[in-house]
């Protein structure tokens, strides 16, 4: 009965030590940044109305004759090539939604751009912005890892079919 008793207490006294050292973090290490790139990146956006964005809702307004309705969600999957020309070579791709919120057919858009080609395959620029001249980079994946930035955009083409884009990213990461 005592060494049963004496082994109950050793195996208490165990136990509590482990909850005791346990933790949910582990210590704290130093920080050592590696220092930042700066990435300059242009390529083209092809976009065809139906194929690769796609209206997913609208908002039911009789007296909206805008071209590009007010409340519009619209999510894309876009190439994106070396060039304007429909042959260029692709690159990667977009993929996102892009809500059409303004009277002014401004939108606000969460889109990744993709990568598959190249030095860059397999990593990913996240932009979350305002459909304004310039988008902000907001974060990355891959070779992007920690990405901030902006990216300037000119329309090349825009017709009932057709968008093409240019842009010219500068993005800092790591």
């Amino acid at each position: 009965m005592r060494g049963t008793s004496v082994l109950s207490w050793i195996l208490i006294i165990c136990l509590s030590q482990v909850a005791v050292r346990s933790q949910y973090y582990s210590d704290t290490l130093p920080y050592h940044p590696r220092p930042p790139k700066v990435t300059n990146l242009h390529f083209f956006m092809h976009e065809h109305t139906g194929v690769t964005a796609v209206v997913l809702t609208q908002a039911n307004i009789t007296s909206n004759n805008s071209s590009v309705p007010f409340a519009t969600l619209v999510a894309v999957n876009d190439p994106l090539r070396t060039g304007p020309e429909p042959d260029s070579e692709v690159i990667g791709n977009v993929q996102g939604i892009s809500l059409l919120a303004g009277s002014n057919a401004s939108s606000t858009q969460y889109i990744e751009f993709g990568f598959n080609t190249g030095k860059f395959n397999g990593s990913s620029l996240s932009v979350f912005s305002r459909g304004e001249q310039g988008l902000a980079v907001v974060g990355g994946r891959g070779r992007f890892m920690m990405a901030t930035g902006t990216a300037l955009f000119n329309p090349i083409l825009i017709n009932a079919t057709n968008v093409i884009m240019e842009f010219n990213f500068t993005v800092v990461h790591y």
